[in-house]
């Protein structure tokens, strides 16, 4: 496993952080969230007054901020500058905004480096929305999660009681919307690689589907090794 690296791809509300985690902590892997770094650099633009609706602006801020992600799988950690920002990149602010700052090139360019260096010694799990795709195209396992929009929203909204009061459908509405964006944008839009392994997850425990992902991952490190 020490060099085995899982692409796990997926829109928001499929269960892709919970999954990612519990498969990196059962088999020993680290585990990168990449969703993170872009709440991130988006919460930096915001927290300095960037119009984030100003792409030329955007773009000429995007390699000021220094992001740092921590890959236990146990508890991760996300830092801007030296700031945990774990809690304030959850906020509906940051969240509305994310897809417009994840669409700007020079964005993605930074983000697809901090990744591609995290995930340089194997043995890690990263989740996102174009890992497969674009950032690591050879990684040993791709997976596609999905699920139903009232699936997805229902989760949600579970994650976001008590934080925030939203309804079901205005958490279905803005996850429909994000997806739109996501796979819309001309930069490395959301899309699920053509050796990717597609999960729906709308009918699955949390459970069932991290057993199938580890299956999926002992089988193609398996074959990898007699490869070998």
């Amino acid at each position: 496993m020490e060099t085995v690296v899982v692409a796990i791809d997926g829109p928001s509300g499929t269960g892709k952080s919970s999954t990612s985690r519990a498969v990196a902590a059962k088999l020993g892997l680290r585990y990168l969230d990449t969703g993170a770094q872009y709440r991130a650099i988006t919460w930096w633009m915001l927290d300095n007054g960037i119009d984030v609706d100003d792409a030329e602006a955007v773009a000429d801020a995007a390699r000021k901020p220094g992001i740092v992600s921590g890959t236990d799988p146990s508890a991760p950690t996300i830092t801007v500058d030296g700031t945990d920002v774990s809690g304030p990149i959850r906020t509906r602010q940051v969240t509305s905004a994310v897809s417009a700052v994840s669409a700007v090139p020079e964005v993605r360019a930074r983000m697809v480096e901090l990744q591609r260096a995290a995930a340089a010694e194997g043995g890690i799990v990263v989740e996102g929305r174009d890992i497969g795709t674009t950032v690591l195209p050879d990684a040993t396992v791709k997976i596609f999660l999905t699920a139903s929009p009232e699936a997805r929203a229902a989760r949600r909204s579970g994650e976001l009681r008590g934080k925030e009061a939203v309804s079901l459908e205005a958490t279905r509405e803005a996850l429909v919307k994000r997806d739109a964006a996501d796979s819309g944008r001309k930069t490395s839009p959301m899309a699920k690689a053509d050796d990717a392994v597609e999960v729906d997850t709308t009918e699955l425990t949390l459970e069932q589907v991290v057993e199938c992902v580890i299956t999926l991952v002992e089988e193609k490190a398996g074959q990898k090794q007699a490869v070998r």
